[in-house]
């Protein structure tokens, strides 16, 4: 009599069902890369800046600027931002004049991004600024891709590499671009849920300059504070402190930025309603 109910044989191991491999993420996009080193470091801050954010609706949102400075006459910035099936060109609003143009295009696959953009073509001028980014996820934590410059006139023609790679672990991540132009390093750390610290160095092989930079991030969420701090091997200081006014949405922010080597220092506040 046949196994007709389908049970496996005496002493035989069950077999297991082939185990699921989870899809490689998306890397994101090439100017995002060091995104986490940077975010850690202070902004700039220099003068009073008061800044008014206004949704108006889901598709249209409006900002406000007014910021006073010591190093230039005050000045007021109007930013309004349409986001739908349509929008309007920037330069279509420069009095039916091209000044500049661009093409972008992105497009994202299921674990790679691949973007290009096309800056001024001239077709009658033989001239055109292309930038190629091509990202690829190999594992779950390596990031691997490239970008190239490339950008004709008459008479001048010219192109420039850089190859990326960025390395995602459970606490750290650490990201590297190198190309003839220079190189371009960051380390990102997450101590723990307060702690955030950042290192960046950068190497501009044109200039022939290089920098070291080391941040340091710091949240305080019993009192609603985030204070960000940096030095830097030109001999500069700096720190942001910023305070959220709960059930206010305003954010209140303090910086000081001192430059040893050319005996420089400003200092900023500002104020975030929305």
């Amino acid at each position: 009599m046949g196994n007709t109910l389908g049970l496996a044989p005496m002493g035989a191991l069950p077999r297991r069902s082939p185990r699921r491999e989870e899809p490689l993420p998306n890397p994101g996009s090439f100017d995002e890369l060091h995104r986490l080193c940077k975010d850690v470091f202070p902004a700039q801050m220099e003068g009073v800046k008061l800044v008014v954010n206004k949704v108006l609706s889901s598709h249209f949102q409006v900002a406000h600027t007014v910021h006073m400075s010591a190093l230039g006459l005050p000045g007021y910035h109007l930013h309004a931002a349409y986001a739908g099936d349509w929008q309007l060109s920037p330069t279509e609003t420069q009095q039916a004049k091209f000044l500049t143009w661009q093409f972008d295009g992105e497009y994202r696959g299921d674990d790679y991004t691949a973007t290009l953009t096309l800056g001024n073509p001239d077709l009658i001028g033989e001239s055109v600024i292309m930038v190629a980014h091509f990202l690829q996820s190999l594992t779950h934590r390596l990031v691997l891709g490239g970008e190239l410059v490339y950008h004709r006139r008459p008479g001048e023609e010219g192109a420039i590499l850089t190859l990326a790679g960025k390395y995602s672990a459970l606490h750290w991540v650490a990201t590297l671009n190198v190309g003839s132009g220079g190189a371009h390093a960051s380390y990102y750390h997450r101590a723990n849920e307060q702690v955030q610290v950042g290192v960046e160095f950068e190497a501009n092989t044109r200039l022939q300059d290089t920098t070291f930079s080391f941040g340091y991030h710091l949240t305080l969420p019993q009192a609603n504070m985030v204070f960000r701090g940096l030095v830097d091997s030109n001999w500069c200081v700096g720190a942001v402190l910023e305070k959220k006014m709960p059930p206010l949405p305003v954010t209140l922010a303090l910086g000081a930025f001192l430059n040893h080597w050319r005996n420089r220092f400003h200092c900023g506040f500002s104020i975030t309603v929305g």
